[in-house]
């Protein structure tokens, strides 16, 4: 018997026992890898197209975020979102139309407000903030009622299980051995493991600053944004003022290091927990295993500098309960602990997942239990506990971690800041952003100064609504030709930050699969479909692809292209120190203004630097944002040809020119220009906002 024989008899053997356990391959049109939010409208729409389809969910429940526990939804310009997204919101705003959803509470006395809309809007009868078991019900409905085939608790084998001829995937297999064979795939995962897995490129972490031409990604040492920080001096040893005892728990070693440079952080993950102080449906938060009180000690020492804003992210969903975010320098954030998530292997994940629900668990318990918790928060927490009626399968605990950010795809376009800020075009849009620019600390580390600080939170708004670009949906084409990824789409980490929200992965859910029918229609290469005809159908399914209605940049800033002379705001300055951005008073420049917080006088600064065209004198103005509460003598120093100049600039009073900048004098400037915004030797807060040059006429 030859070898050639026993081979061939082995293959046959193996098929036919595979076939005979895990049944043939099962063929359809369109398969969605993924059971979130962007997986269900994916699938609705393939349906609707008339093509097959089915859901390959590594998950249990469907929905993602949406139904694990996110209910007060990032919804960012609502007038932003079309087609299935809406419909979602429309169909939440159905349900609790019945009396029988206000089990713990009136409809009537239901009137809260978030993220910048009213939770009902009756006018187009959507409903924006919702419970997680609603969502739910919603997504499941949905399926049922389309009979789209949906098997859950599958794995992809992310080693073996992508077979590809050439470009194209002829199927996937999960760990269990089922395969899927399909013309299109789509990756709608948190994670991107079907595009991994099919050799397409992507990054994790953030790029830096120069890769795009951006000013918020990289390293943010020195920014702080919404007051997720420090606000006054922690010490961050085990014993205070010993640097030998070692760094409190959940403390990075790591250096300040260089804002705007790349490195391989990610956001910080959380669980939206879903709480209630309605006492019928309430469950005491529980004990978990290995709790240690000294582990929240950084926490402590957090009160003890007066703070208490434990319970300003409890925010209010139906039936007295909430979706429960993080806030403040030390909360549920586990601030640092997710680095190797985006590439791990499934049981790495699932220790990292364990070991967030650990914190986090412990967290709430030490709050509602510890004596070293002052007692006004104590009091008040253990009053809240975990909702009855919620998750009922997993311990009334969410199913799904938040997975802020993992890997994103390099794409046929990459969507960056300049997308966002309206600094150039989007192409061929299939979708529109609105969100602020938004990304969560990445980690936590001991300053030069001695003391503990966060870094890496972001929250900067865009210029308006703007568009992302169908090549952000889908990979280069000599990588592969049918596949499309609405959820780890084509985009630098602060672009990301925009995208990332659920109204948003909805949206690219339904184009995707738009795209991916109509390439299936025409035999083509995903990459080959005439945006033309992707764009007419989008538009007569309710998508919206563009916006003419008013931006979202607040009424109090001033567009840095309308000014003349050459003018650089403050996101391009280089920053000493660590300045707070705010945009609370008027008028200022773009989308903030910074100050110093009124701290470590002399050891902050912002250097404006400027490449000169032309030379000549030129009149150096800066701008600020005035108040009584302002230093009267800020020192401005400037660099110039004859050497450099100091003036000092009274805050205190309003900006004679057009209420926005004061005149510092004229200079001769040959190539560059330095302007130097300090706090050395001030007595009140410092402001920078922008510095303007004008070229003075002979």
């Amino acid at each position: 018997m030859s070898k050639k024989f026993i081979l061939l008899c082995f293959v046959v053997f193996f098929f036919c026992y595979s076939v005979f356990v895990f049944g043939e391959p099962q063929q359809f049109d369109v398969v969605i890898y993924g059971g979130t939010s962007a997986a269900v409208t994916s699938a609705v729409q393939v349906k609707k197209m008339g093509q097959s389809v089915i859901i390959v969910s590594p998950d249990k429940h469907l929905g993602g975020l949406s139904s694990g526990g996110l209910g007060f939804t990032d919804s960012g310009n609502t007038n932003t979102v079309g087609g299935l997204s809406r419909e979602f919101y429309q169909r939440i705003y159905a349900v609790y139309q019945n009396e029988k959803t206000w089990q713990w509470q009136n409809i009537s006395d239901y009137t809260n407000v978030g993220q910048g809309t009213k939770a009902m809007l009756h006018d187009d009868k959507t409903m924006w903030i919702f419970e997680p078991h609603v969502a739910e019900f919603v997504f499941d409905s949905w399926i049922n009622e389309l009979n789209i085939p949906v098997v859950r608790n599958l794995q992809l084998d992310r080693q073996n299980g992508v077979k590809k001829i050439g470009t194209q995937i002829v199927s996937i297999t999960t760990l269990d051995g089922h395969t899927f064979e399909g013309k299109m795939f789509i990756d709608a995962t948190y994670e991107g493991d079907l595009m991994a897995a099919a050799g397409v490129k992507y990054h994790v972490g953030r790029e830096s600053n120069d890769q795009y031409g951006e000013t918020w990604n990289g390293n943010q040492v020195g920014i702080l944004h919404h007051g997720h920080w420090f606000k006054k001096p922690v010490d961050p040893y085990v014993v205070p003022g010993d640097p030998k005892s070692g760094l409190l728990k959940y403390i990075d070693n790591s250096k300040p290091e260089i804002r705007g440079e790349a490195d391989h952080r990610v956001q910080a993950y959380c669980f939206r927990m879903c709480l209630t102080n309605h006492e019928p449906n309430r469950v005491p938060f529980p004990k978990p295993e290995n709790y240690n009180p000294n582990d929240y000690e950084l926490y402590v020492r957090v009160f003890q500098t007066g703070w208490r804003e434990t319970f300003d992210k409890f925010d209010q969903i139906p039936n007295h309960k909430t979706d429960t975010n993080n806030h403040g320098p030390f909360s549920t954030d586990f601030i640092g602990m997710n680095y190797d998530y985006p590439d791990a292997s499934y049981k790495h994940r699932e220790e990292i997942i364990i070991e967030h629900k650990n914190y986090q668990q412990g967290l709430m318990y030490f709050l509602a239990n510890d004596e070293r918790v002052p007692e006004d928060v104590r009091k008040k927490m253990s009053q809240w506990g975990l909702a009855k009626d919620e998750f009922i399968d997993n311990g009334n605990w969410s199913h799904q971690i938040y997975v802020r950010e993992a890997r994103r795809m390099i794409g046929e376009y990459v969507t960056t800041e300049l997308d966002c800020m309206a600094k150039r075009r989007c192409p061929k849009p299939v979708g529109l952003g609105s969100y602020a620019l938004d990304s969560h600390n990445v980690r936590r580390y001991v300053t030069p100064a001695g003391t503990v600080q966060n870094e890496g939170d972001i929250g900067v708004s865009p210029r308006g609504p703007y568009g992302i670009d169908f090549g952000s949906l889908v990979p280069k084409r000599e990588e592969c030709t049918n596949l499309l990824v609405p959820v780890c789409v084509s985009s630098s980490h602060i672009a990301f930050g925009s995208i990332r929200m659920e109204p948003v992965f909805m949206i690219l859910g339904q184009s995707a699969a738009t795209a991916a029918v109509l390439a299936i229609n025409e035999k083509i290469d995903v990459q080959k479909l005439d945006y033309e005809k992707l764009r007419e159908r989008l538009i007569a399914d309710g998508q919206r692809l563009f916006y003419s209605g008013q931006n979202n940049i607040n009424s109090n800033s001033v567009d840095v292209n309308k000014l003349e002379g050459i003018v650089h705001d403050n996101n391009s300055a280089k920053l000493i120190g660590i300045w707070n951005s705010s945009s609370s008073m008027s008028k200022f420049v773009e989308t903030d203004y910074l100050h110093d917080v009124n701290e470590d006088k002399g050891k902050k600064s912002a250097e404006f630097s400027f490449t000169i065209t032309k030379s000549g004198n030129y009149g150096v103005r800066i701008s600020y944002t005035p108040n009584p509460n302002r230093s009267k003598a800020v020192p401005v120093k400037v660099v110039h040809r004859d050497g450099e100049s100091t003036v000092t600039v009274d805050q205190t009073k309003k900006p004679p020119l057009d209420n926005l900048f004061v005149p510092i004098g004229i200079f001769p400037f040959d190539k560059t220009a330095t302007i130097t915004i300090s706090n050395a030797g001030t007595t009140g807060y410092v402001v920078v906002d922008a510095v303007q040059l004008i070229l003075q006429t002979p």
